[in-house]
């Protein structure tokens, strides 16, 4: 037994020398360190063996299998090493080489021209207050002084998803939620930007889901004058100190009296041409002094508070700002169109 496991140890080290793989080197360690080898068939027969020859057969046993096993680690840690270092020579990178230009993002043109308009108003002394998107039919109409019966509650003109909850047409339902939870008693003085959505069909100046920014301010003396104030030196900080706004008698449900608010043309500085239409000046937005009967509604005593609201259109405002002649380039995510305003 004792020249068998000698053979065996020579046989076992020879095919680790010649092994080409780690795989092989596997298939040799199991051939003979294996439940089925033949070391371990040499060890079965241990028990014919007087009891001075067993100790002396075991030990070489161990021996037999420590030096098989020390020669599968030995081989098994060249193969790793040359794979790896074949591998890190076939990656090699060249650091030479000058590196990639990582892009960068920018803002939307759209979020440029909310958080610029955010911040002049938070400079006047308004707070930004936000509110949910799907709302209630009150809170949307009824608190706005706009009877079942207004044409603006048509189902042609809204995105309703029950009887009573639809998509918000407008962000006045925030300034309504606003001063209710006031419980009468003011100052409130707010900006409500967001998303609203309305039927409509989409083309170069229309989308049925659009950006508002609407304004309110309800305390004790509040006038008109108040109003124009506000909102001169808000067009005088975006537009440029050399633009001015004209008030145009209107109507909305919710304001007493309303005004259509126009600015003077940027382009022709109020001669005429034709992004004004040759009149010199441009509306952008809608405002008038709220109506006693939404002041009651939301809580206020009309007879001791008074206040004014306004509402912009984001788009109408980034337009005009940047020049740009379709809607719909802020809503198809075209790198080419956004690229421009990287700086923005």
């Amino acid at each position: 037994m004792i020249d068998r496991l000698q053979e065996l140890r020579e046989e076992a080290l020879q095919e680790l020398e010649k092994a080409s793989s780690v795989k092989d080197i596997d298939e040799v360690r199991v051939k003979y360190l294996g439940k089925k080898g033949p070391i371990t068939e040499v060890l079965r027969g241990m028990g014919k063996l007087s009891a001075e020859e067993r100790p002396k057969v075991g030990q070489l046993a161990n021996e037999v299998r420590e030096d098989i096993q020390a020669k599968v680690e030995e081989k098994t840690e060249e193969m790793e090493a040359a794979a790896l270092e074949a591998q890190l020579a076939s990656e090699r990178i060249d650091v030479t080489l000058p590196g990639r230009e990582v892009k960068r993002g920018a803002r939307h043109p759209l979020t440029a021209v909310i958080e610029e308009i955010e911040d002049i108003f938070i400079g006047l002394g308004f707070q930004v207050t936000e509110g949910p998107e799907v709302e209630t039919d009150y809170y949307n109409f009824e608190a706005l002084n706009l009877p079942p019966d207004h044409p603006a509650r048509d189902m042609q003109d809204s995105f309703y998803v029950t009887d009573d909850m639809l998509l918000r047409t407008q962000t006045s339902p925030v300034q309504a939620r606003t001063m209710e939870k006031h419980n009468g008693v003011g100052p409130v003085k707010i900006i409500c930007p967001g998303k609203v959505y309305r039927r409509d069909d989409d083309d170069a100046t229309h989308s049925h889901q659009f950006m508002q920014i609407e304004g309110l301010y309800v305390d004790k003396g509040v006038r008109m004058s108040d109003l124009k104030g506000i909102l001169n030196t808000f067009v005088k900080n975006y537009f440029g100190a050399e633009r001015n706004i004209r008030l145009r008698p209107s109507f909305f449900p919710f304001t007493e009296p309303s005004v259509e608010v126009d600015v003077s043309c940027g382009i022709c500085a109020g001669e005429g041409c034709r992004v004004c239409k040759q009149s010199g000046w441009i509306e952008v937005l809608g405002a008038g002094m709220v109506h006693p009967r939404v002041l009651e509604m939301s809580g206020f005593d009309a007879k001791e508070y008074s206040g004014f609201a306004f509402g912009m259109g984001v788009e109408r405002f980034a337009l005009l700002k940047y020049g740009i002649d379709d809607i719909r380039h802020f809503y198809t995510n075209d790198i080419r169109f956004l690229d421009q305003f990287k700086r923005v």
